[in-house]
């Protein structure tokens, strides 16, 4: 695996010799959970490649389009800019529905989920991320979002930290108006709805002086070859987020999870089944 890992509690975990009351706790919440399987919500409007049913939910003043694939603990997969949720890699898909159930949405406009004339933002985004957890009546889940979906992952946990438990932030950016200058070559004959996402990350700034008070377990991935993205903004978000890892694959670059899906995945998976809440009685 051509990873950078930033993780010194291993060795702590292996030679603890009881578990506090509350890391207990948050085992037995973990294993609970594991068993609920999310059942759909709204009109099924379609199916995909694979045959997995394609529903919309009503919220946040839009309809909202996902899919529910796998079981166990609910991951949530927010895709990046101009991208649908049929774009997540194949292999990564199959790796962690295994282990999760995983809800898949298109972001606003895209896909199957409609907008309307509400300005883009990033908190817009996000609310609309929150609308589809309540729809499913899903109280906290994990979190996985890739470029523009990482950037509305930090938003989520500045804002919803209580929504979620551990939360993966890949290909992000500190400075959305980097991004937007870096894709600018490519927008020309962009559709409308991407030119309005690409407006909304052209006023992106990461709070940096609030990310100390994010307590959420956090890993970001990044490929060292990422042009679009840098590697800079997920090293410095890294430092900032208490105990936040940092995973950087050699070479990769802004279509990392492409380049190296079963690397990826297995990362991903070694992240989310660690228990990092360690106490000694």
């Amino acid at each position: 695996m051509h990873t950078i890992i930033r993780c010194f509690l291993l060795a702590t975990l292996l030679a603890l010799p009881h578990l506090s009351s509350a890391a207990e706790s948050t085992i037995n919440d973990k294993a609970y959970s594991a068993t609920k399987i999310i059942q759909s919500a709204g009109k099924r409007v379609g199916q995909d490649k694979q045959g997995t049913a394609i529903y919309q939910v009503h919220g946040n003043g839009i309809d909202i389009g996902y899919k529910l694939i796998g079981s166990g603990e609910p991951l949530v997969m927010i895709m990046g800019l101009g991208g649908t949720m049929e774009q997540w890699q194949h292999d990564i898909i199959t790796a962690l529905s295994k282990k999760y159930q995983l809800i898949m949405l298109d972001n606003r406009g895209m896909g199957y989920t409609t907008t309307n004339d509400t300005t883009f933002s990033y908190q817009l985004f996000a609310d609309d991320v929150i609308s589809l957890l309540d729809a499913l009546k899903v109280k906290k889940s994990n979190i996985l979002g890739y470029s523009m979906g990482s950037t509305i992952t930090q938003k989520l946990l500045l804002e919803y930290p209580q929504r979620f438990n551990k939360a993966v932030i890949h290909a992000t950016s500190t400075d959305g108006s980097n991004v937007a200058k870096a894709l600018q070559g490519h927008a020309s004959n962009a559709p409308p709805t991407v030119l309005r996402q690409l407006e909304a990350t052209t006023h992106w700034k990461t709070p940096l002086e609030r990310l100390p008070a994010i307590t959420n377990q956090v890993m970001l991935i990044v490929g060292t070859a990422d042009t679009t993205v840098g590697v800079e903004s997920s090293k410095t978000i890294a430092a900032a987020i208490p105990g936040a890892w940092l995973v950087q694959f050699k070479k990769g670059t802004h279509h990392l999870m492409y380049e190296a899906p079963a690397e990826f995945s297995r990362i991903v998976l070694l992240f989310l089944e660690m228990n990092e809440m360690v106490g000694v009685r």
